[in-house]
């Protein structure tokens, strides 16, 4: 029995063989299939992970800009009030119409007959807190003709009322063209300050990304791992290398400092001459539309930006927004980031680089295209909204789509006083930041391309820097990362409201230095290598 076995064993030990090598090969298939479908799985677990993480932080830090904002812009209010005080124009009326009751009435007579010319007052003006409304039908009244009143003193004071009338006159004109500049002026500054908020935040924000992979995909050396490094000035300090350090990031911070003080008093002036080209012949007794109030605004903004599309996109609003480069010790000076007795030069290489990007951003096509979108819904809350409810008393249009409404206002007129009267009162609702709450603001980061913007500055224009003096295997580790398209389209469909085709649009104006194309080629591996390390290492693993 035993014999016979072994000679059907050996008649059939090429068939053996056979099947065990087809069964062998079948077990390596299929375990290979099984090790890529984990695999496979595996990268696309960590790439959702990666993306995950990457929005998180990035809408941080869109909350991070809409606080920085509401908490420096008061400043610039300020600053803007200051320079044009119409609430003393204001007092300085009410001064006059005072005496001129006073000359009218006789003093006993004066308290009785102010209740009345509170009821006399035009009904727009009687509800503007702001300009205590009593005053415009009698300032009206004095900067009149009053020819009876006139007749009825003597040549002396006949001549001292023209004068009178003369400086009425004046303070009117004063008033109007300075509530509104300085409502316009305010709503420019918001949206300037909005989007350099934005550039400035997220370059730091890509810049502390770009760190924080680069850190935990580089084992620190293995004389190291047994002690502890409280100070890291070696050359492995990735985040000395790139620019991650506190100092520079303070510093590049407070060149906010030019827009908030100088800046904004510039483009006041600017603002300043296209009101008085525009609304200097305008009556403040007239009654006009919302529409034609509407077109003056638009008049202005197009002095101020351009009329055309071709002269909006070569306005320059660099030097409002940054200053000059001779001017920036004196900003880190006055901003208390540099000893005031200093003269040596302040802005380092690091700094340098970033002040050079940002000027970039500014300076580009994408930039003056999102400044428009944001001053268009920031002047079409002021005067489709807040200028139509309380001037024209226009109710607000319902966002229901089921109701079909009548289209209301078209005709409605008001006077020009009364509207002066908003801007003056709205003024002080742009530049608020108390409660942390702004509804300018609001509408401003309501528009899509802001968000979208916000993303191509974060997640574009990363730099291959290598820190010089290193060895190549330092080199290498110390490649910047590029964050891959993917990632970039994640980031703009994820803004509220927003679609992809405003990224794609705003990523057609940034122009990418060859460096950048090229390197797209050869770092997708040590992105790659570079990013499982990162993730691997947060979870505990070893790649």
């Amino acid at each position: 029995m035993i014999a016979a076995t072994r000679r059907w064993a050996r008649r059939n030990r090429t068939n053996f063989a056979i099947g065990a090598g087809v069964l062998g090969a079948g077990y390596l298939a299929g375990q290979y299939v099984l090790g890529k479908v984990s695999e496979a799985r595996q990268r696309m677990s960590d790439d959702r992970i990666a993306k995950e993480n990457l929005r998180r932080r990035f809408e941080q830090n869109q909350e991070d800009c809409t606080f920085t904002v509401l908490a420096i812009l008061p400043t610039a209010t300020e600053n803007i009030v200051d320079a044009i005080p119409v609430e003393q124009v204001l007092e300085e009326l009410q001064k006059q119409k005072a005496e001129k009751l006073a000359r009218s009435v006789g003093p006993s007579e004066v308290a009785s007959s102010a209740p009345p010319s509170v009821a006399d007052t035009a009904e727009d003006d009687a509800k503007s807190s702001s300009f205590q409304s009593e005053s415009y039908v009698h300032a009206s009244q004095i900067a009149g003709e009053g020819d009876s009143t006139a007749g009825s003193v003597e040549g002396g004071n006949d001549a001292s009322e023209r004068r009178s009338k003369k400086s009425k006159a004046q303070l009117w004109n004063e008033m109007k063209i300075g509530s509104i500049t300085r409502a316009f002026t305010l709503l420019y500054t918001l949206s300037l300050l909005t989007l350099l908020t934005r550039i400035q935040l997220n370059l730091l924000g890509r810049r502390n990304y770009l760190a924080s992979v680069v850190s935990l995909a580089s084992p620190p050396p293995a004389s190291e791992g047994s002690r502890i490094s409280l100070l890291n000035h070696d050359d492995d300090n990735f985040e000395q290398a790139y620019g991650n350090d506190f100092e520079t990031n303070r510093r590049y911070l407070s060149l906010s400092w030019w827009l908030l003080h100088k800046g904004c008093l510039n483009l006041m002036e600017k603002v300043r001459a296209a009101v008085k080209e525009v609304f200097g012949s305008l009556n403040p007794r007239e009654e006009i539309t919302l529409e034609r109030l509407s077109e003056l605004t638009l008049s202005v903004r197009k002095k101020v930006e351009g009329a055309t599309e071709q002269e909006r996109r070569t306005c320059k609003w660099l030097a409002y927004v940054l200053p000059p480069q001779d001017q920036e010790d004196y900003v880190l000076r006055e901003s208390g980031m540099a000893p005031p007795d200093t003269t040596s030069p302040q802005t380092t290489p690091s700094l340098r680089r970033l002040i050079d990007e940002t000027s970039d951003l500014i300076d580009s096509p994408s930039f003056t295209h999102v400044l428009t979108r944001l001053l268009d819904a920031a002047f079409s809350h002021l005067i489709d909204a807040k200028i139509a409810q309380l001037a024209y008393k226009i109710p607000p249009v319902s966002e229901s789509a089921v109701r079909v409404q009548e289209i209301v206002g078209s005709d409605v007129r008001a006077k020009v006083a009364s509207s002066l009267a908003v801007f003056c009162r709205q003024a002080h609702s742009i530049g608020s930041g108390a409660n942390n709450r702004n509804e300018y603001l609001a509408a401003v980061e309501g528009v899509g391309e802001l968000e979208a913007f916000a993303a191509v500055v974060y997640s574009s224009h990363f730099e291959f820097e290598r820190v010089e003096g290193g060895t190549a295997g330092m080199e290498s580790n110390r490649t910047s990362m590029v964050v891959t398209e993917s990632n970039r389209t994640s980031l703009a469909a994820g803004g509220n409201g927003m679609e992809g085709e405003g990224a794609d649009a705003l990523g057609m104006g940034f122009s990418q230095p060859g460096s950048v194309r090229e390197s797209w080629v050869g770092g997708e591996a040590s992105l790659e290598s570079a990013w499982e390390k990162a993730l691997a290492k947060e979870d505990g693993r070893t790649v």
